[in-house]
């Protein structure tokens, strides 16, 4: 026998009993980023390397330990993509979106790749799904994205969720405040990881998103932002906070929220699945006005979020969500006779306009059928036999229940619309 191959360690393949859950997931994104009057966008999946040093940043843990980069064949240095926030920016300029609206409302979905232990929904290929508000300052598009990721959570069953924001000022203010913590953390090196050493060399404000207990316990006295925060910030975050509350969402500011990534300015939040606590994030973002300027545009301010959806799907089994469809088939066509395949070809061709139909293609014994059909997990399983052609018939019968009905061809569709509930 030749070699067996397993999928790499970090990834995982997403079976049809699955894809229910996750077409679920992203058809309700969808339509409400729709509703929402966003637009979708598609980037590649790799880019050169320096879009995200740049973009995501040099000294963020993302771009100096996790990132998949190798050269292609002219020697170019590329990485497959950790996120989509820098993709998104990078296309917004070279397409010259800004021209065509001054401001551009996009969402995403699709792969994202880092080079990380994997855990309980932590890939290293992993998926999200995100949007971006570029060209405006309004606190007002600040609650907008958050607004639009809390009632998506909402739309899709989940009920045990919980946010927290904070601001982390402007370009200066979070420079001061960067200065402040590396001073605080300066005589506390010795109670740190070793991973929070390296992130106090290079960004301070990193180790204030540790989750390591020793280091968590050490921030918990570190001095907050406000003392530093300047009037226009301040502004800002209580319209933030004012519009959060007109809108009925529940939130607490936690003054020790900074995220992973170096661009975020003013406003970062983050819905967490409160059933494992505030460390299991099931997506979030933050305003990043500086970065469309680093990226080689002209002075942009936006704000964005990113989820999780494996991270998502964890929390609807949790709190045992359905999915939606419970079958994975509505019909299953059995043959049950030589001279009936042609009949259930047709029956077949005709349910399919309006439901998922499974035809068996060869001609067996009615229970090894419907033990297949049983298995394929369908609702009903539609048999044809020399009676039925004669008839122009189909016994319909309930997988569950085992409560049978013979059914004219003609009036199928609309008895199994009645039976299934419209799908």
């Amino acid at each position: 026998m030749g070699k067996k191959f397993k999928a790499m360690r970090g990834t995982h393949d997403l079976l049809p009993e699955d894809s229910q859950v996750w077409r679920r997931i992203e058809t309700v994104f969808v339509d409400l980023c729709w509703r929402y009057g966003y637009g979708e966008i598609r980037v590649p999946v790799f880019e050169a390397t320096e879009l995200f040093e740049r973009g995501t940043g040099f000294a963020t843990d993302v771009v100096q330990k996790e990132m998949y980069t190798f050269p292609d064949k002219k020697g170019r240095s590329l990485s497959l993509r950790p996120e989509g926030t820098p993709s998104v920016i990078r296309a917004y300029l070279e397409h010259g979106l800004s021209r065509k609206a001054k401001v551009a409302k996009l969402y995403y979905m699709g792969p994202m790749f880092r080079y990380d232990k994997p855990g309980a929904g932590r890939y290293r290929q992993f998926h999200q799904l995100g949007i971006e508000v570029i060209g405006t300052p309004s606190p007002q598009a600040d609650v907008e994205v958050i607004v639009l990721l809390w009632e998506y959570l909402k739309a899709i069953g989940l009920k045990d969720i919980g946010l927290r924001v904070n601001t982390l000022g402007c370009k200066e203010c979070r420079e001061r405040y960067s200065g402040v913590v590396r001073d605080f953390l300066e005589d506390r090196l010795d109670r740190l990881c070793e991973d929070c050493h390296d992130r106090f060399k290079r960004n301070p404000l990193r180790v204030l998103d540790c989750k390591v207990a020793t280091c968590k316990e050490v921030i918990a006295d570190a001095p907050e932002i406000g003392a530093v925060l300047d009037e226009e910030c301040v502004s800002h975050f209580d319209e933030v906070q004012r519009y959060l509350g007109a809108a009925g969402v529940d939130f607490h500011v936690d003054s020790k929220l900074v995220r992973g990534l170096d661009y975020y300015t003013r406003t970062v939040f983050e819905v967490y699945h409160g059933a494992t606590g505030v460390d299991s994030s099931l997506g979030g973002g933050g305003r990043y006005d500086e970065l469309v300027r680093e990226l080689g545009g002209p002075s942009t301010p936006a704000v964005g979020f990113s989820a999780g959806i494996e991270r998502i799907v964890l929390a609807l089994k949790a709190e045992e969500v359905a999915a939606g469809q419970h079958h994975l088939l509505d019909v299953y066509v059995a043959s049950i006779a030589d001279n009936s395949f042609d009949y259930a070809f047709d029956l077949a061709y005709e349910l399919r306009k309006d439901f998922r139909v499974w035809l068996e293609y060869e001609s067996r014994r009615p229970q090894k059928q419907l033990a297949a059909a049983s298995k394929m997990g369908a609702a009903y399983t539609a048999i044809v036999g020399e009676d039925e052609v004669r008839n122009k018939t189909a016994v319909f019968k309930h997988m569950e229940s085992g409560e049978q009905a013979e059914i004219r061809w003609d009036e199928a569709g609309s008895w199994l619309k009645k039976k299934l509930g419209g799908n």
